[in-house]
Formats: C-alpha cells, structure tokens, sequence
C-alpha cells in the first residue's frame, strides 16, 4: 500500500498505511483460528458459513485498500468501503464473540477511510461491534433485561473512551500542523539569514531537522505514555467491572456497585485523557503531596481489585520536582496495573522511602513471578509494561531494578534523584 499524501509522514496518520497492511489480517486470522478451536465448547452459528463470511472480509479489505490504495482519495468509494465492512463485522460478531479481535481494526480503518465528522460515525459503528463482543455476543443479547442492560453499559463506555482517544487524536495532529507552520516560518527567516552567514547554512538546516524530529518524537512519546496511563488502564479496570457485574446479575446490590464502580473508572480515566493532552499535572498530585497521592491510589486499586494492598513511607517527605513525582506516581500505577492483570497475587505491598539524595519507591507481590532475564514479547493490549516504567524513570536521571521468579513474587524498585521542588528556579 502506497502512502497517498507525502505530508501524512509527519502525523500519526502516516503510520496507518504500513498498519493496514499487517494487523486487520493477522487479527482476522487469530479470530478465525479462535473460534475453530473453541468451537466444541463455544457455541458458534454455522462454522463453515462463519469462515467463508471471514474470507469474504478479508477480501474486501484486500482488494479495496491493498490492491487499490490510491482509491483513498476518493471519499464517496471510501465511505462504502467502511459501511460495508462494518456490517460485515457486526455479522461476524453475532457469529462468534471472538471476532472482537478483528472489529477493534474497525477505529483504523475509520481514520483511514473517513474524514471530518465522519470519523464519529466510524468509531459508533466500530464501537457497537466491539460492545457486542465484549459482553459476550448474542447470548448476551438474548438473555433478557440483564443482558441487554450490561451491554448498554459497555456501549456506553467504548464509545465514550473511543470518541475521546479520537478526540485525542484530532488535537495531537492540530498541535503537530501549529508546530509545523511555526517550522516553516523559522525556515523562511533562516532562508533571509543564510545570504549574510552562508558558512552556517548547513548547520542551521541540521539543527532545525533535528529539533524537529526530536519534538515530534518525544510527544509521540509523551502522549503514547500518557494514553497508556489512562485509558488503558481504565479500561481494563472497567472490564473487570464488568465481568464482575455480569456474574451477579442475579444479585442486585453487588451488580449496582459494580457498575458504580465501572462508571467512576470511566469517568476518572476520562479526566485523567483530557488532562495528558494538555500535558497537566495527574489529578492525584494537584491538590496533594506524593505519599497522599500514592496512598489514595493504592486504596483505590485495592477496593477495586479485591487485593490486599499497603503503603509505608519512611524518611521525611518534602515536596519534589514535579516530574519526579509524577514519574513515581506513573511507576506505581502501572506496576499495580500488571499485577493485577497477570500476578494473580494475595497481597501487595508499596514503599516510599525519603533519603538525604535519593526516593525510592519499592512495589512488592506475592503473585506467580516470572523470569526477568527471560524475552518478554510485546504486550497484546499495546501497553508498555517494563520499559515503559524503566523509560520513564531514566527521563528523570533515575533507575529501575526488577527482581522476580516463577513462583516467588516480584520486587520492582525505583530510584530517583531527591530534588527538591524550586530547586531548578
């Protein structure tokens, strides 16, 4: 697939060319594969019917973006493509649930596809199939008030969440046009410059590609970070929620506090997005020092998922640069994050520890461990895991130490400089 604008490579939408061509396939085919190995313990509408409906999607998407990617530009052919494809996706949904794998593609191929307002109507479609999906499919559906009131409330979220990631989106590319605009016009003054010092005009021309990729590449960064932080966090807290809710649909208090619970997740993850887009301060620090804030985190994570969980601050605390601080607090969310996804662990336990040069926060589980010196493959929900946590930590000077084995827990440490706040001024 061919790039049909040259001016994309300098946005996100650059990218999505070269991820067309790999992910909707290789997600239809992990769901193709999925539903023929479940189905003698999932139920699934007609498996032959099911495969020759995937094949027919794949050849869709193959023969209108693959085979013919300057068809791109033509917005009316684009806007039938992307209907045609969301209702086969939908249809492949209602077949098997597991197809969710291939109607989450649904948000790349709406920003490849659809312009303007548009996009709004590609990610509803998308999100309804991948609602569908995530509240286990037609079975849902047809299990009566409870049902269809769970998958309400996962629609809701998905196209809450995924409106406000497109949202994102939008204003990360706008702040990426500004940012050019003001390139250009640096260039046309250094053009004027470069008759009086013509022996620095290609060290000017340097520096400026240079400044420009590393600005770019660092809020590529930054927001990718902050994303993760965010709405992937809160969305897999929202979703075990869900399960939760939808196991005791038969008990009415424990499902309203569930969903309770789901709604304040949503709303806080949402917050938090709006925030990282505008680069703010997390909303724990605002209006509280770091151990106040570690600790209203913790007693969070702990309520929601169900697992012991302690902080214990040694030293005397003194407020520190605000990029320190939010490197621990972001330390110690996602470290709470992985243990809840894949610890399966009784107790945690957190210590922030002040030192006349250093902090160093220190998180502690019980849960099934793993080998560090093992290769760790990139996480399927895109998160960052381990180097992200260590990628931040460095961003302030500091270090990030791992220690674990199957079976024996896991000790993650950061070590940061102690400086104070003000200290920089």
């Amino acid at each position: 697939m061919g790039v049909s604008d040259a001016s994309r490579l300098d946005g996100w939408e650059g990218q999505l060319d070269r991820v067309l061509r790999v992910v909707p396939y290789v997600s239809l085919g992990v769901s193709i594969l999925l539903t023929w190995l479940t189905s003698p313990f999932w139920p699934v509408e007609s498996l032959p019917r099911t495969t020759v409906l995937a094949a027919a999607v794949g050849l869709w998407m193959f023969w209108m973006v693959t085979l013919h990617p300057r068809w791109q530009q033509r917005r009316v052919l684009m806007g039938l493509y992307f209907a045609v494809l969301a209702i086969l996706s939908f249809l492949l949904v209602l077949h098997s649930p597991l197809f969710g794998f291939f109607s989450f593609t649904g948000y790349l191929h709406a920003a490849y596809a659809l312009v303007g307002r548009w996009r709004y109507v590609g990610v509803v479609a998308t999100a309804t199939s991948t609602a569908l999906s995530q509240s286990g499919g037609l079975q849902t559906l047809q299990a009566g008030t409870a049902g269809v009131a769970i998958f309400g409330v996962v629609l809701f979220f998905n196209i809450t969440l995924s409106t406000a990631m497109m949202s994102l989106s939008w204003v990360a590319d706008a702040q990426a046009a500004r940012r050019k605009r003001e390139i250009t016009a640096l260039a046309e003054a250094n053009e004027k410059l470069e008759s009086a010092v013509a022996e620095n005009a290609g060290l000017h021309a340097k520096l400026i590609a240079q400044a420009r990729e590393a600005g770019a590449f660092d809020e590529r960064q930054r927001m990718a970070r902050e994303i993760h932080d965010t709405l992937a966090q809160g969305l897999t807290g929202i979703v075990t929620q869900l399960e939760a809710a939808e196991q005791a649909a038969e008990r009415p208090e424990q499902w309203r506090r569930h969903v309770r619970t789901a709604a304040r997740l949503a709303r806080d993850s949402l917050a938090e997005a709006r925030r990282s887009v505008h680069a703010l301060t997390p909303q724990p620090l605002e209006a509280a020092r770091l151990p106040e804030a570690l600790g209203d985190v913790v007693a969070r994570w702990s309520t929601d998922s169900g697992v012991a969980a302690t902080l214990v601050t040694t030293g005397v605390a003194q407020p520190l640069l605000p990029e320190i601080e939010v490197a621990l607090l972001r330390t110690a969310q996602e470290a709470l994050a992985n243990v809840a996804k894949h610890a399966a662990a009784s107790r945690v336990g957190l210590t922030l520890s002040y030192m006349e040069d250093l902090v160093t926060l220190d998180v502690r589980d019980d849960g099934a461990g793993f080998d560090p010196a093992g290769a760790r493959p990139e996480r399927a929900d895109g998160g960052f895991g381990l180097a992200g946590m260590r990628e931040r930590v460095r961003r302030v000077a500091g270090t990030l130490e791992v220690e674990s084995e199957p079976g024996a827990g896991t000790a993650i440490s950061a070590c940061v400089p102690a400086i104070l706040a003000g200290a920089a001024a």
